[in-house]
């Protein structure tokens, strides 16, 4: 089921647009040097396939995992002479680059140097990391993205159907799509892998179609009921978020399990997080808006399934950590004063008196500089009249946040004159 036209490649809209260098390289039959990034299953060697076929050209593969520097220049060197005496050009697709040691890349600088091979290097790791600077800066770095689930969905559709697939033999309904898709992740020779198991299960057992039990019993997982547009992801979300919110971490690692098995998007998941983090625990533990946000990034750095890992830490740590919403009530409180009309305006001795005719108008005056008042802290009046005595943050005696409550009340006292 491999495309054998730019055309036929599912998903990478951004890479197959009129004018992409992509579609450049292809269509215009340039020798170009690429460098292929992106999650297993995306159509890496797809694209170096279709760039073979499309312009004519001998195709070489080497794999990192077994090639040394005596194969990549022997590729070469056969390259370099194939174009001596008037044949093809060659592409040399490069799988796993990231696995290559710096002496088996500096191999491949020459070929791509003089254009003796249009090199087509695939890895899932960062290149900026894995790759060295020459070949980075000699190749056209092209990112790919993981496939949604209507790619997936419309690959496994052709296959049921295509000959080069299963040529309409058995049919498969719609649950058992469903599942095949979630399992998949993304990946189209995941989907394709499984569908074939399935297939043969069906089979063996004389159906026509495949239905969910049987493509749970080929593939040897349970379909996860969760439907991400649906009651299952608002209801599954709910329950972890008052999980964690009511610190039962057993509890909210369940329904952190529950979306992860179901492919929920890890970002969705991580900013939930953050929000709770300061929505639910605030300054009763200062550090757990860090943690949220480090996982949050975790998760953009490294991906599934590895951030798995990061999304149960801050899981746990929210969990067990203290709570509070006084963030929530005070800026509650303060939005609600905004809005009733409760603003007046900057007393006099706040507003800026750094632009000419601003002392005339009395700003600045008498404003005093809190770190020339003893303990750093000035008493004079901060908010407008009209909420001089607004009190929004109430803080709580749990957790760190005590001793953010005393501190708070002497600030208090001390800038109101108390």
């Amino acid at each position: 089921m491999r495309p054998r036209t730019l055309d036929e490649l599912v998903g990478q809209s951004q890479l197959r647009a009129p004018g992409s260098p992509l579609r450049r390289l292809v269509e215009g039959d340039q020798p170009m040097s690429l460098l292929l990034w992106g999650p297993p299953g995306t159509g890496k060697t797809t694209i170096a396939s279709i760039l073979s076929q499309q312009t004519d050209r001998r195709f070489v593969e080497v794999s990192a995992v077994a090639a040394g520097v005596k194969e990549v220049r022997a590729a070469i060197d056969a390259a370099r002479r194939e174009l001596a005496r008037g044949g093809s050009e060659t592409v040399l697709f490069v799988d796993e680059v990231h696995r290559f040691t710096k002496a088996q890349q500096d191999a491949l600088l020459p070929g791509v140097e003089n254009r003796w091979v249009t090199l087509v290097a695939a890895t899932t790791e960062n290149p900026f990391f894995s790759v060295i600077s020459p070949l980075l800066s000699r190749s056209l770095l092209l990112r790919l993205e993981s496939l949604t689930d209507d790619d997936v969905r419309s690959v496994v559709a052709a296959a049921l159907v295509d000959e080069r697939g299963l040529a309409g033999e058995v049919g498969l309904d719609d649950a058992a799509l469903d599942h095949l898709v979630r399992l998949a992740g993304g990946d189209a020779r995941r989907s394709l892998t499984y569908l074939e198991a399935a297939a043969g299960a069906a089979r063996d057992q004389g159906l026509d179609t495949i239905d969910l039990e049987t493509a749970e019993t080929a593939v040897d997982q349970a379909a996860v009921r969760y439907d991400r547009q649906g009651d299952q992801h608002y209801d599954v979300t709910s329950a972890f978020i008052k999980s964690v919110r009511g610190s039962d971490a057993d509890a909210a690692l369940h329904y952190l399990a529950r979306m992860m098995e179901a492919g929920e998007d890890p970002r969705f998941i991580a900013r939930r997080l953050v929000i709770l983090a300061s929505e639910d625990i605030g300054l009763a533990d200062p550090t757990a808006l860090t943690t949220a946000v480090a996982a949050a990034q975790a998760v953009q750095l490294i991906g599934m399934p590895e951030a798995r890992l990061n999304l149960a830490q801050a899981t746990i740590a929210l969990a067990v950590a203290p709570k509070s919403n006084a963030v929530t009530t005070a800026i509650d409180a303060a939005s609600a004063d905004v809005r009733a009309g409760r603003i007046g305006g900057v007393p006099a001795h706040l507003r800026d008196a750094h632009y000419s005719g601003a002392k005339g108008l009395g700003h600045g005056r008498a404003y005093k500089y809190s770190h020339d008042e003893p303990y750093g802290i000035a008493e004079q009046q901060y908010a407008p009249d009209a909420v001089v005595d607004a009190a929004y943050y109430r803080p709580t005696a749990l957790g760190a946040e005590s001793a953010v409550k005393e501190r708070w009340e002497r600030i208090r006292r001390i800038v109101r004159g108390g």
